[in-house]
């Protein structure tokens, strides 16, 4: 019985003696970490099946409706800016003609040619000095529209998004062609003149939604989807409820409808003569 106690005894303090080393529990330690460790790895490798038609590429996140193409989401929007590189040396010699703007200001933006007359689509930019100046892509897009027409002189249409284009005429040393695509501020040509303002060298600068003008001044530093948002109100505005239609299409109780040919307020077509004479605008 002795002999088996000394023998306990001698375990014990054994075990107790390794219990004291530095070095005993940071090996547990790291033991039971590397056990979890694989054990957590065989489970994930257990549960990492493939599935099919799921093997998009890491280019940012995408979204797509139906058939469409997917679109990146984070893709950054441009602001639209002059197509100037100094834009302090720069001047606004002939403003876009605004329909709501005051008669001086149609006036000032009339563009005279021959003796007929046409409002002015865009901004006619010039420098300070007179002299001749890059001319730069004032968004990124396309080029789809190169050409040398007499009257406007070099002309080049940049393609962007949803409708979107910008147009550059009285241009000199082209340097773009069809399909190229450019960057924002990259430079496209030299301003130079045309029939229409043969006494200024300059640049005709046009922002298009749709093939309708619109006033660059109000969007320059602004995202190009501002100038979508502003249609898309507009276009709300002026839509009608079909019910108002009806309303006004139909005769009050007890009133005449009137008779083909002839409108609500009970006279005929109005005649060529009574028609407001428009001016003469250039083809």
């Amino acid at each position: 019985m002795r002999e088996e106690e000394k023998k306990r005894t001698s375990q014990n303090s054994n075990w107790q003696r390794l219990m004291k080393k530095r070095w005993v529990f940071p090996a547990i330690y790291l033991g039971c970490a590397a056990i979890i460790l694989t054990a957590v790895l065989m489970f994930q490798a257990g549960n990492d099946t493939e599935v099919p038609g799921n093997n998009a590429e890491g280019q940012g996140p995408n979204t797509s409706y139906g058939d469409q193409e997917s679109v990146e989401v984070n893709s950054p929007v441009e602001n639209f800016v002059m197509p100037v590189t100094d834009v302090n040396s720069s001047l606004i010699q002939k403003p876009f003609w605004d329909e709501n703007g005051s008669k001086e200001e149609q006036e000032a933006a009339f563009i005279e040619y021959n003796g007929r007359y046409q409002p002015n689509t865009g901004i006619d930019i010039v420098m300070k000095d007179g002299e001749t100046f890059e001319v730069v892509a004032s968004l990124s897009g396309t080029v789809t529209h190169v050409e040398n027409d007499p009257l406007l002189g070099n002309v080049v249409e940049i393609e962007h998004l949803d409708g979107v284009k910008t147009v550059y005429q009285s241009l000199t040393d082209v340097k773009v062609k069809v399909n190229d695509f450019v960057e924002q501020g990259d430079t496209i040509a030299k301003a130079g003149t045309n029939q229409l303002n043969k006494d200024s060298v300059h640049v005709h600068f046009e922002i298009r939604k749709d093939n309708v003008a619109v006033n660059p001044i109000s969007f320059f530093n602004k995202p190009v989807t501002s100038l979508l948002e502003e249609e898309g109100q507009a276009s709300e505005e002026g839509s009608e409820p079909a019910g108002e239609q009806e309303k006004e299409e139909t005769p009050a109780e007890g009133e005449d409808k009137p008779e083909e040919g002839e409108d609500k307020d009970g006279d005929e077509g109005s005649s060529d003569e009574e028609q407001e004479e428009s001016v003469s605008y250039l083809t």
